[in-house]
C-alpha cells in the first residue's frame, strides 16, 4: 500500500480538526464548560485523545477557537445570503444581526466563551479568530471606513460589549435595545439586515431573529 500523499495528509489533519470543534461547541453547549472534558470533545468527535493535544494546547484554547469559528461562519453566512449584495451598510447591518443573533441562540457557550476571555489565558489569536477578524475588517472597509485599522477595532468592542450586555446574568439587556444602538452609531436603518417583527423597532426578539432566519 503505498504512503498517503502531503496534500491527502492535509487534508485528513484539516478535518480532524474540525471534527474537534464541531465536538467543542456542542458538548459545551449541552453540558457547559466544567462537566465536558477533552475525553469526551475527542469521544464526540471520533478522534484519538491526544490529537486534542497536538492541536491545542488546553481546553480553554480549544474552546476559544471553537467559538471563533462558528462566529465566523456565521458570520460569513450571513453576510454571503440571499440576495447577495455589496452594499456596505446592508452587510454592517448583516453583520450586526449575525453576532446579536448567534448569541442568542448560544446563551451557554457565549458566556463560557467572554468568561474564559476575561481569564489568566486572555485572547487567543489562532487561525479561527484571524479569519474572523480579517471579515469583520473588510466589512468595515465595504461600509467605507476611512481608517479601517482603528475603526474595526471599535467594532469589535461594540459588538463584544453587546454580547456582554445580552448575557449579563441578573441584569440582561434586550437585543432588540442594543440593535438600535448599534444601528443609530453606524447611521443604519432598522429595516437593514434582519430586522425583528418585521421592520420595526421593538421591546422583544421574535424568533425569526433567535433563530437568525431571513425576515
Amino acid at each position: 500500500m503505498s504512503p498517503r500523499s502531503p496534500s491527502v495528509n492535509e487534508e485528513l489533519r484539516r478535518r480532524s480538526r474540525e471534527r474537534l470543534l464541531d465536538a467543542t461547541v456542542e458538548l459545551v453547549a449541552e453540558r457547559g464548560y466544567e462537566a465536558t472534558t477533552l475525553a469526551h470533545i475527542a469521544d464526540r468527535a471520533g478522534c484519538a485523545r491526544g490529537l486534542v493535544s497536538y492541536y491545542f494546547p488546553g481546553k480553554r484554547q480549544l474552546l476559544q477557537s471553537a467559538v471563533h469559528r462558528l462566529m465566523h461562519r456565521t458570520l460569513e453566512d450571513g453576510l454571503r445570503r440571499e440576495p447577495v449584495t455589496e452594499d456596505g451598510r446592508e452587510l454592517l447591518a448583516r453583520a450586526i444581526d449575525a453576532i446579536l443573533g448567534l448569541t442568542a441562540r448560544w446563551p451557554v457557550l457565549m458566556r463560557t466563551h467572554m468568561a474564559g476571555i476575561l481569564q489568566a489565558e486572555g485572547f487567543v489569536q489562532c487561525p479561527e479568530q484571524r479569519r474572523l477578524a480579517a471579515l469583520l475588517r473588510e466589512t468595515v472597509e465595504r461600509y467605507g471606513s476611512k481608517a479601517p485599522e482603528s475603526d474595526y477595532p471599535m467594532l469589535r468592542a461594540l459588538l463584544m460589549g453587546a454580547v456582554f450586555a445580552v448575557l449579563l446574568p441578573g441584569a440582561p439587556m434586550p437585543p432588540t435595545r442594543l440593535r438600535a444602538e448599534l444601528f443609530s452609531r453606524y447611521g443604519l436603518d432598522w429595516e437593514l439586515g434582519v430586522p425583528p417583527d418585521g421592520g420595526r423597532p421593538a421591546e422583544r426578539v421574535t424568533a425569526a431573529f433567535l433563530s437568525g432566519g431571513s425576515p
